[in-house]
C-alpha cells in the first residue's frame, strides 16, 4: 500500500486569507496555456497573432470558471440549485464541472472568434491542444485536496486518504486522471497538431481521447455520494456525460478528414489586418 504524502491543501495562509493548492493549479493551467498558445500564434496557419493570445485566455479562464461551477451545480447538485439559486456563487465551497466548463470555453471561443474576425472550428482546433496541462494540474490539485478519490482496493497502488471517514485503501484515481487526461492527452494533440489537420480534426480528437479516459478512470473512481450510479447499477454521472463526447468526436474525426480539405503547412490564415499588425 502507498503511503499519502499529506499535503496541506492550502499553500499559503496569511491571516483569515488562504490560498489552497487548487487554486494556484488553476493559475498554473492558464500561465501554461498563454505560453504554449504564444508558441503556436506564431505559426502561419493559426488563427490569430501573438497579440490576441492575452484576450484569448482571459475569455477561456471566465468560460472555465463560469461554465465550471454552473456544470457542475446543473450536472450533480441541480436539487440544492433549485432550493438555493445563491448557491452557485459559493464557489469557496468547491464544486466544479469539467463537461460545464468544456460548454463554457466553447462558448467563450466562439464569442473570441467572432470579435477577431476567424471561425469558430479554427479557433477551437487551436485551442484544443493548450487545455490537457491545466486538467492534468487540476487534478493533481484534487490529489492535494484529497478530494474525487477512487474505489477501494487491494492493490499495493492503494491508498488511505487521512481525509476519509472509512480509512479503506483506495486507488489515487487522481493520479490516474492527471497522467491520462494531462499527460498523455497533451502529448497526443500536441504531436497531432504540430502541422495543419483538417478542419475539427483536432477538436474531434480532443473529445474522443478525453472521453475514452474519462470513462476508463471512473471505472476505479469512487461515485458522488448524493447521486451513486445512474445507469445499470454501474455506469456513473461522468461516464454518462463523456458518451456523448467520444461520439461526437469519432463524428467530428470522420467528418472532418472527408469533407474539409488539409490547409497549407505555409500558408497564413490570419486575416491580412491581423498579419499586419502581429508580434
Amino acid at each position: 500500500m502507498l503511503t499519502y504524502p499529506e499535503i496541506d491543501p492550502v499553500a499559503v495562509a496569511i491571516g483569515p486569507l488562504k490560498v489552497h493548492w487548487y487554486g494556484l493549479m488553476y493559475l498554473a493551467g492558464f500561465i501554461a496555456a498563454w505560453w504554449l498558445a504564444l508558441r503556436r500564434a506564431a505559426k502561419p496557419w493559426t488563427p490569430l497573432v501573438k497579440s490576441e493570445v492575452e484576450d484569448l485566455i482571459l475569455y477561456c479562464a471566465i468560460g472555465v470558471v463560469a461554465g465550471g461551477r454552473l456544470g457542475y451545480m446543473f450536472f450533480y447538485n441541480f436539487p440544492q440549485l433549485v432550493e438555493e439559486p445563491l448557491s452557485l456563487l459559493r464557489v469557496w465551497e468547491g464544486g466544479m464541472s469539467f463537461h460545464g466548463g468544456l460548454v463554457g470555453v466553447m462558448l467563450a471561443t466562439a464569442i473570441y472568434a467572432r470579435k477577431i474576425g476567424t471561425t469558430f472550428p479554427d479557433l477551437i482546433d487551436f485551442v484544443a491542444p493548450l487545455v490537457p496541462i491545466g486538467l492534468g494540474l487540476g487534478r493533481l490539485g484534487n490529489f492535494i485536496g484529497q478530494e474525487l478519490w477512487g474505489r477501494p482496493t487491494d492493490g499495493p497502488w492503494g491508498m488511505v486518504f487521512p481525509r476519509d471517514p472509512q480509512m479503506l485503501a483506495r486507488h489515487p484515481s487522481q493520479l490516474y486522471q492527471a497522467f491520462l487526461e494531462g499527460l498523455v492527452l497533451f502529448a497526443a494533440l500536441w504531436w497531432f497538431s504540430r502541422k495543419p489537420r483538417p478542419r475539427l480534426a483536432v477538436g474531434g480528437l480532443f473529445l474522443l481521447l478525453y472521453g475514452i479516459f474519462r470513462f476508463a478512470v471512473e471505472f476505479v473512481r469512487e461515485p458522488d455520494g448524493h447521486i451513486g450510479f445512474d445507469l445499470f447499477g454501474w455506469m456513473t454521472r461522468g461516464q454518462l456525460l463523456s458518451l456523448p463526447m467520444i461520439v461526437a468526436g469519432i463524428a467530428l474525426m470522420v467528418w472532418s478528414y472527408r469533407t474539409q480539405p488539409t490547409p497549407d503547412e505555409n500558408s497564413d490564415h490570419k486575416p491580412a489586418q491581423q498579419a499586419k499588425g502581429g508580434a
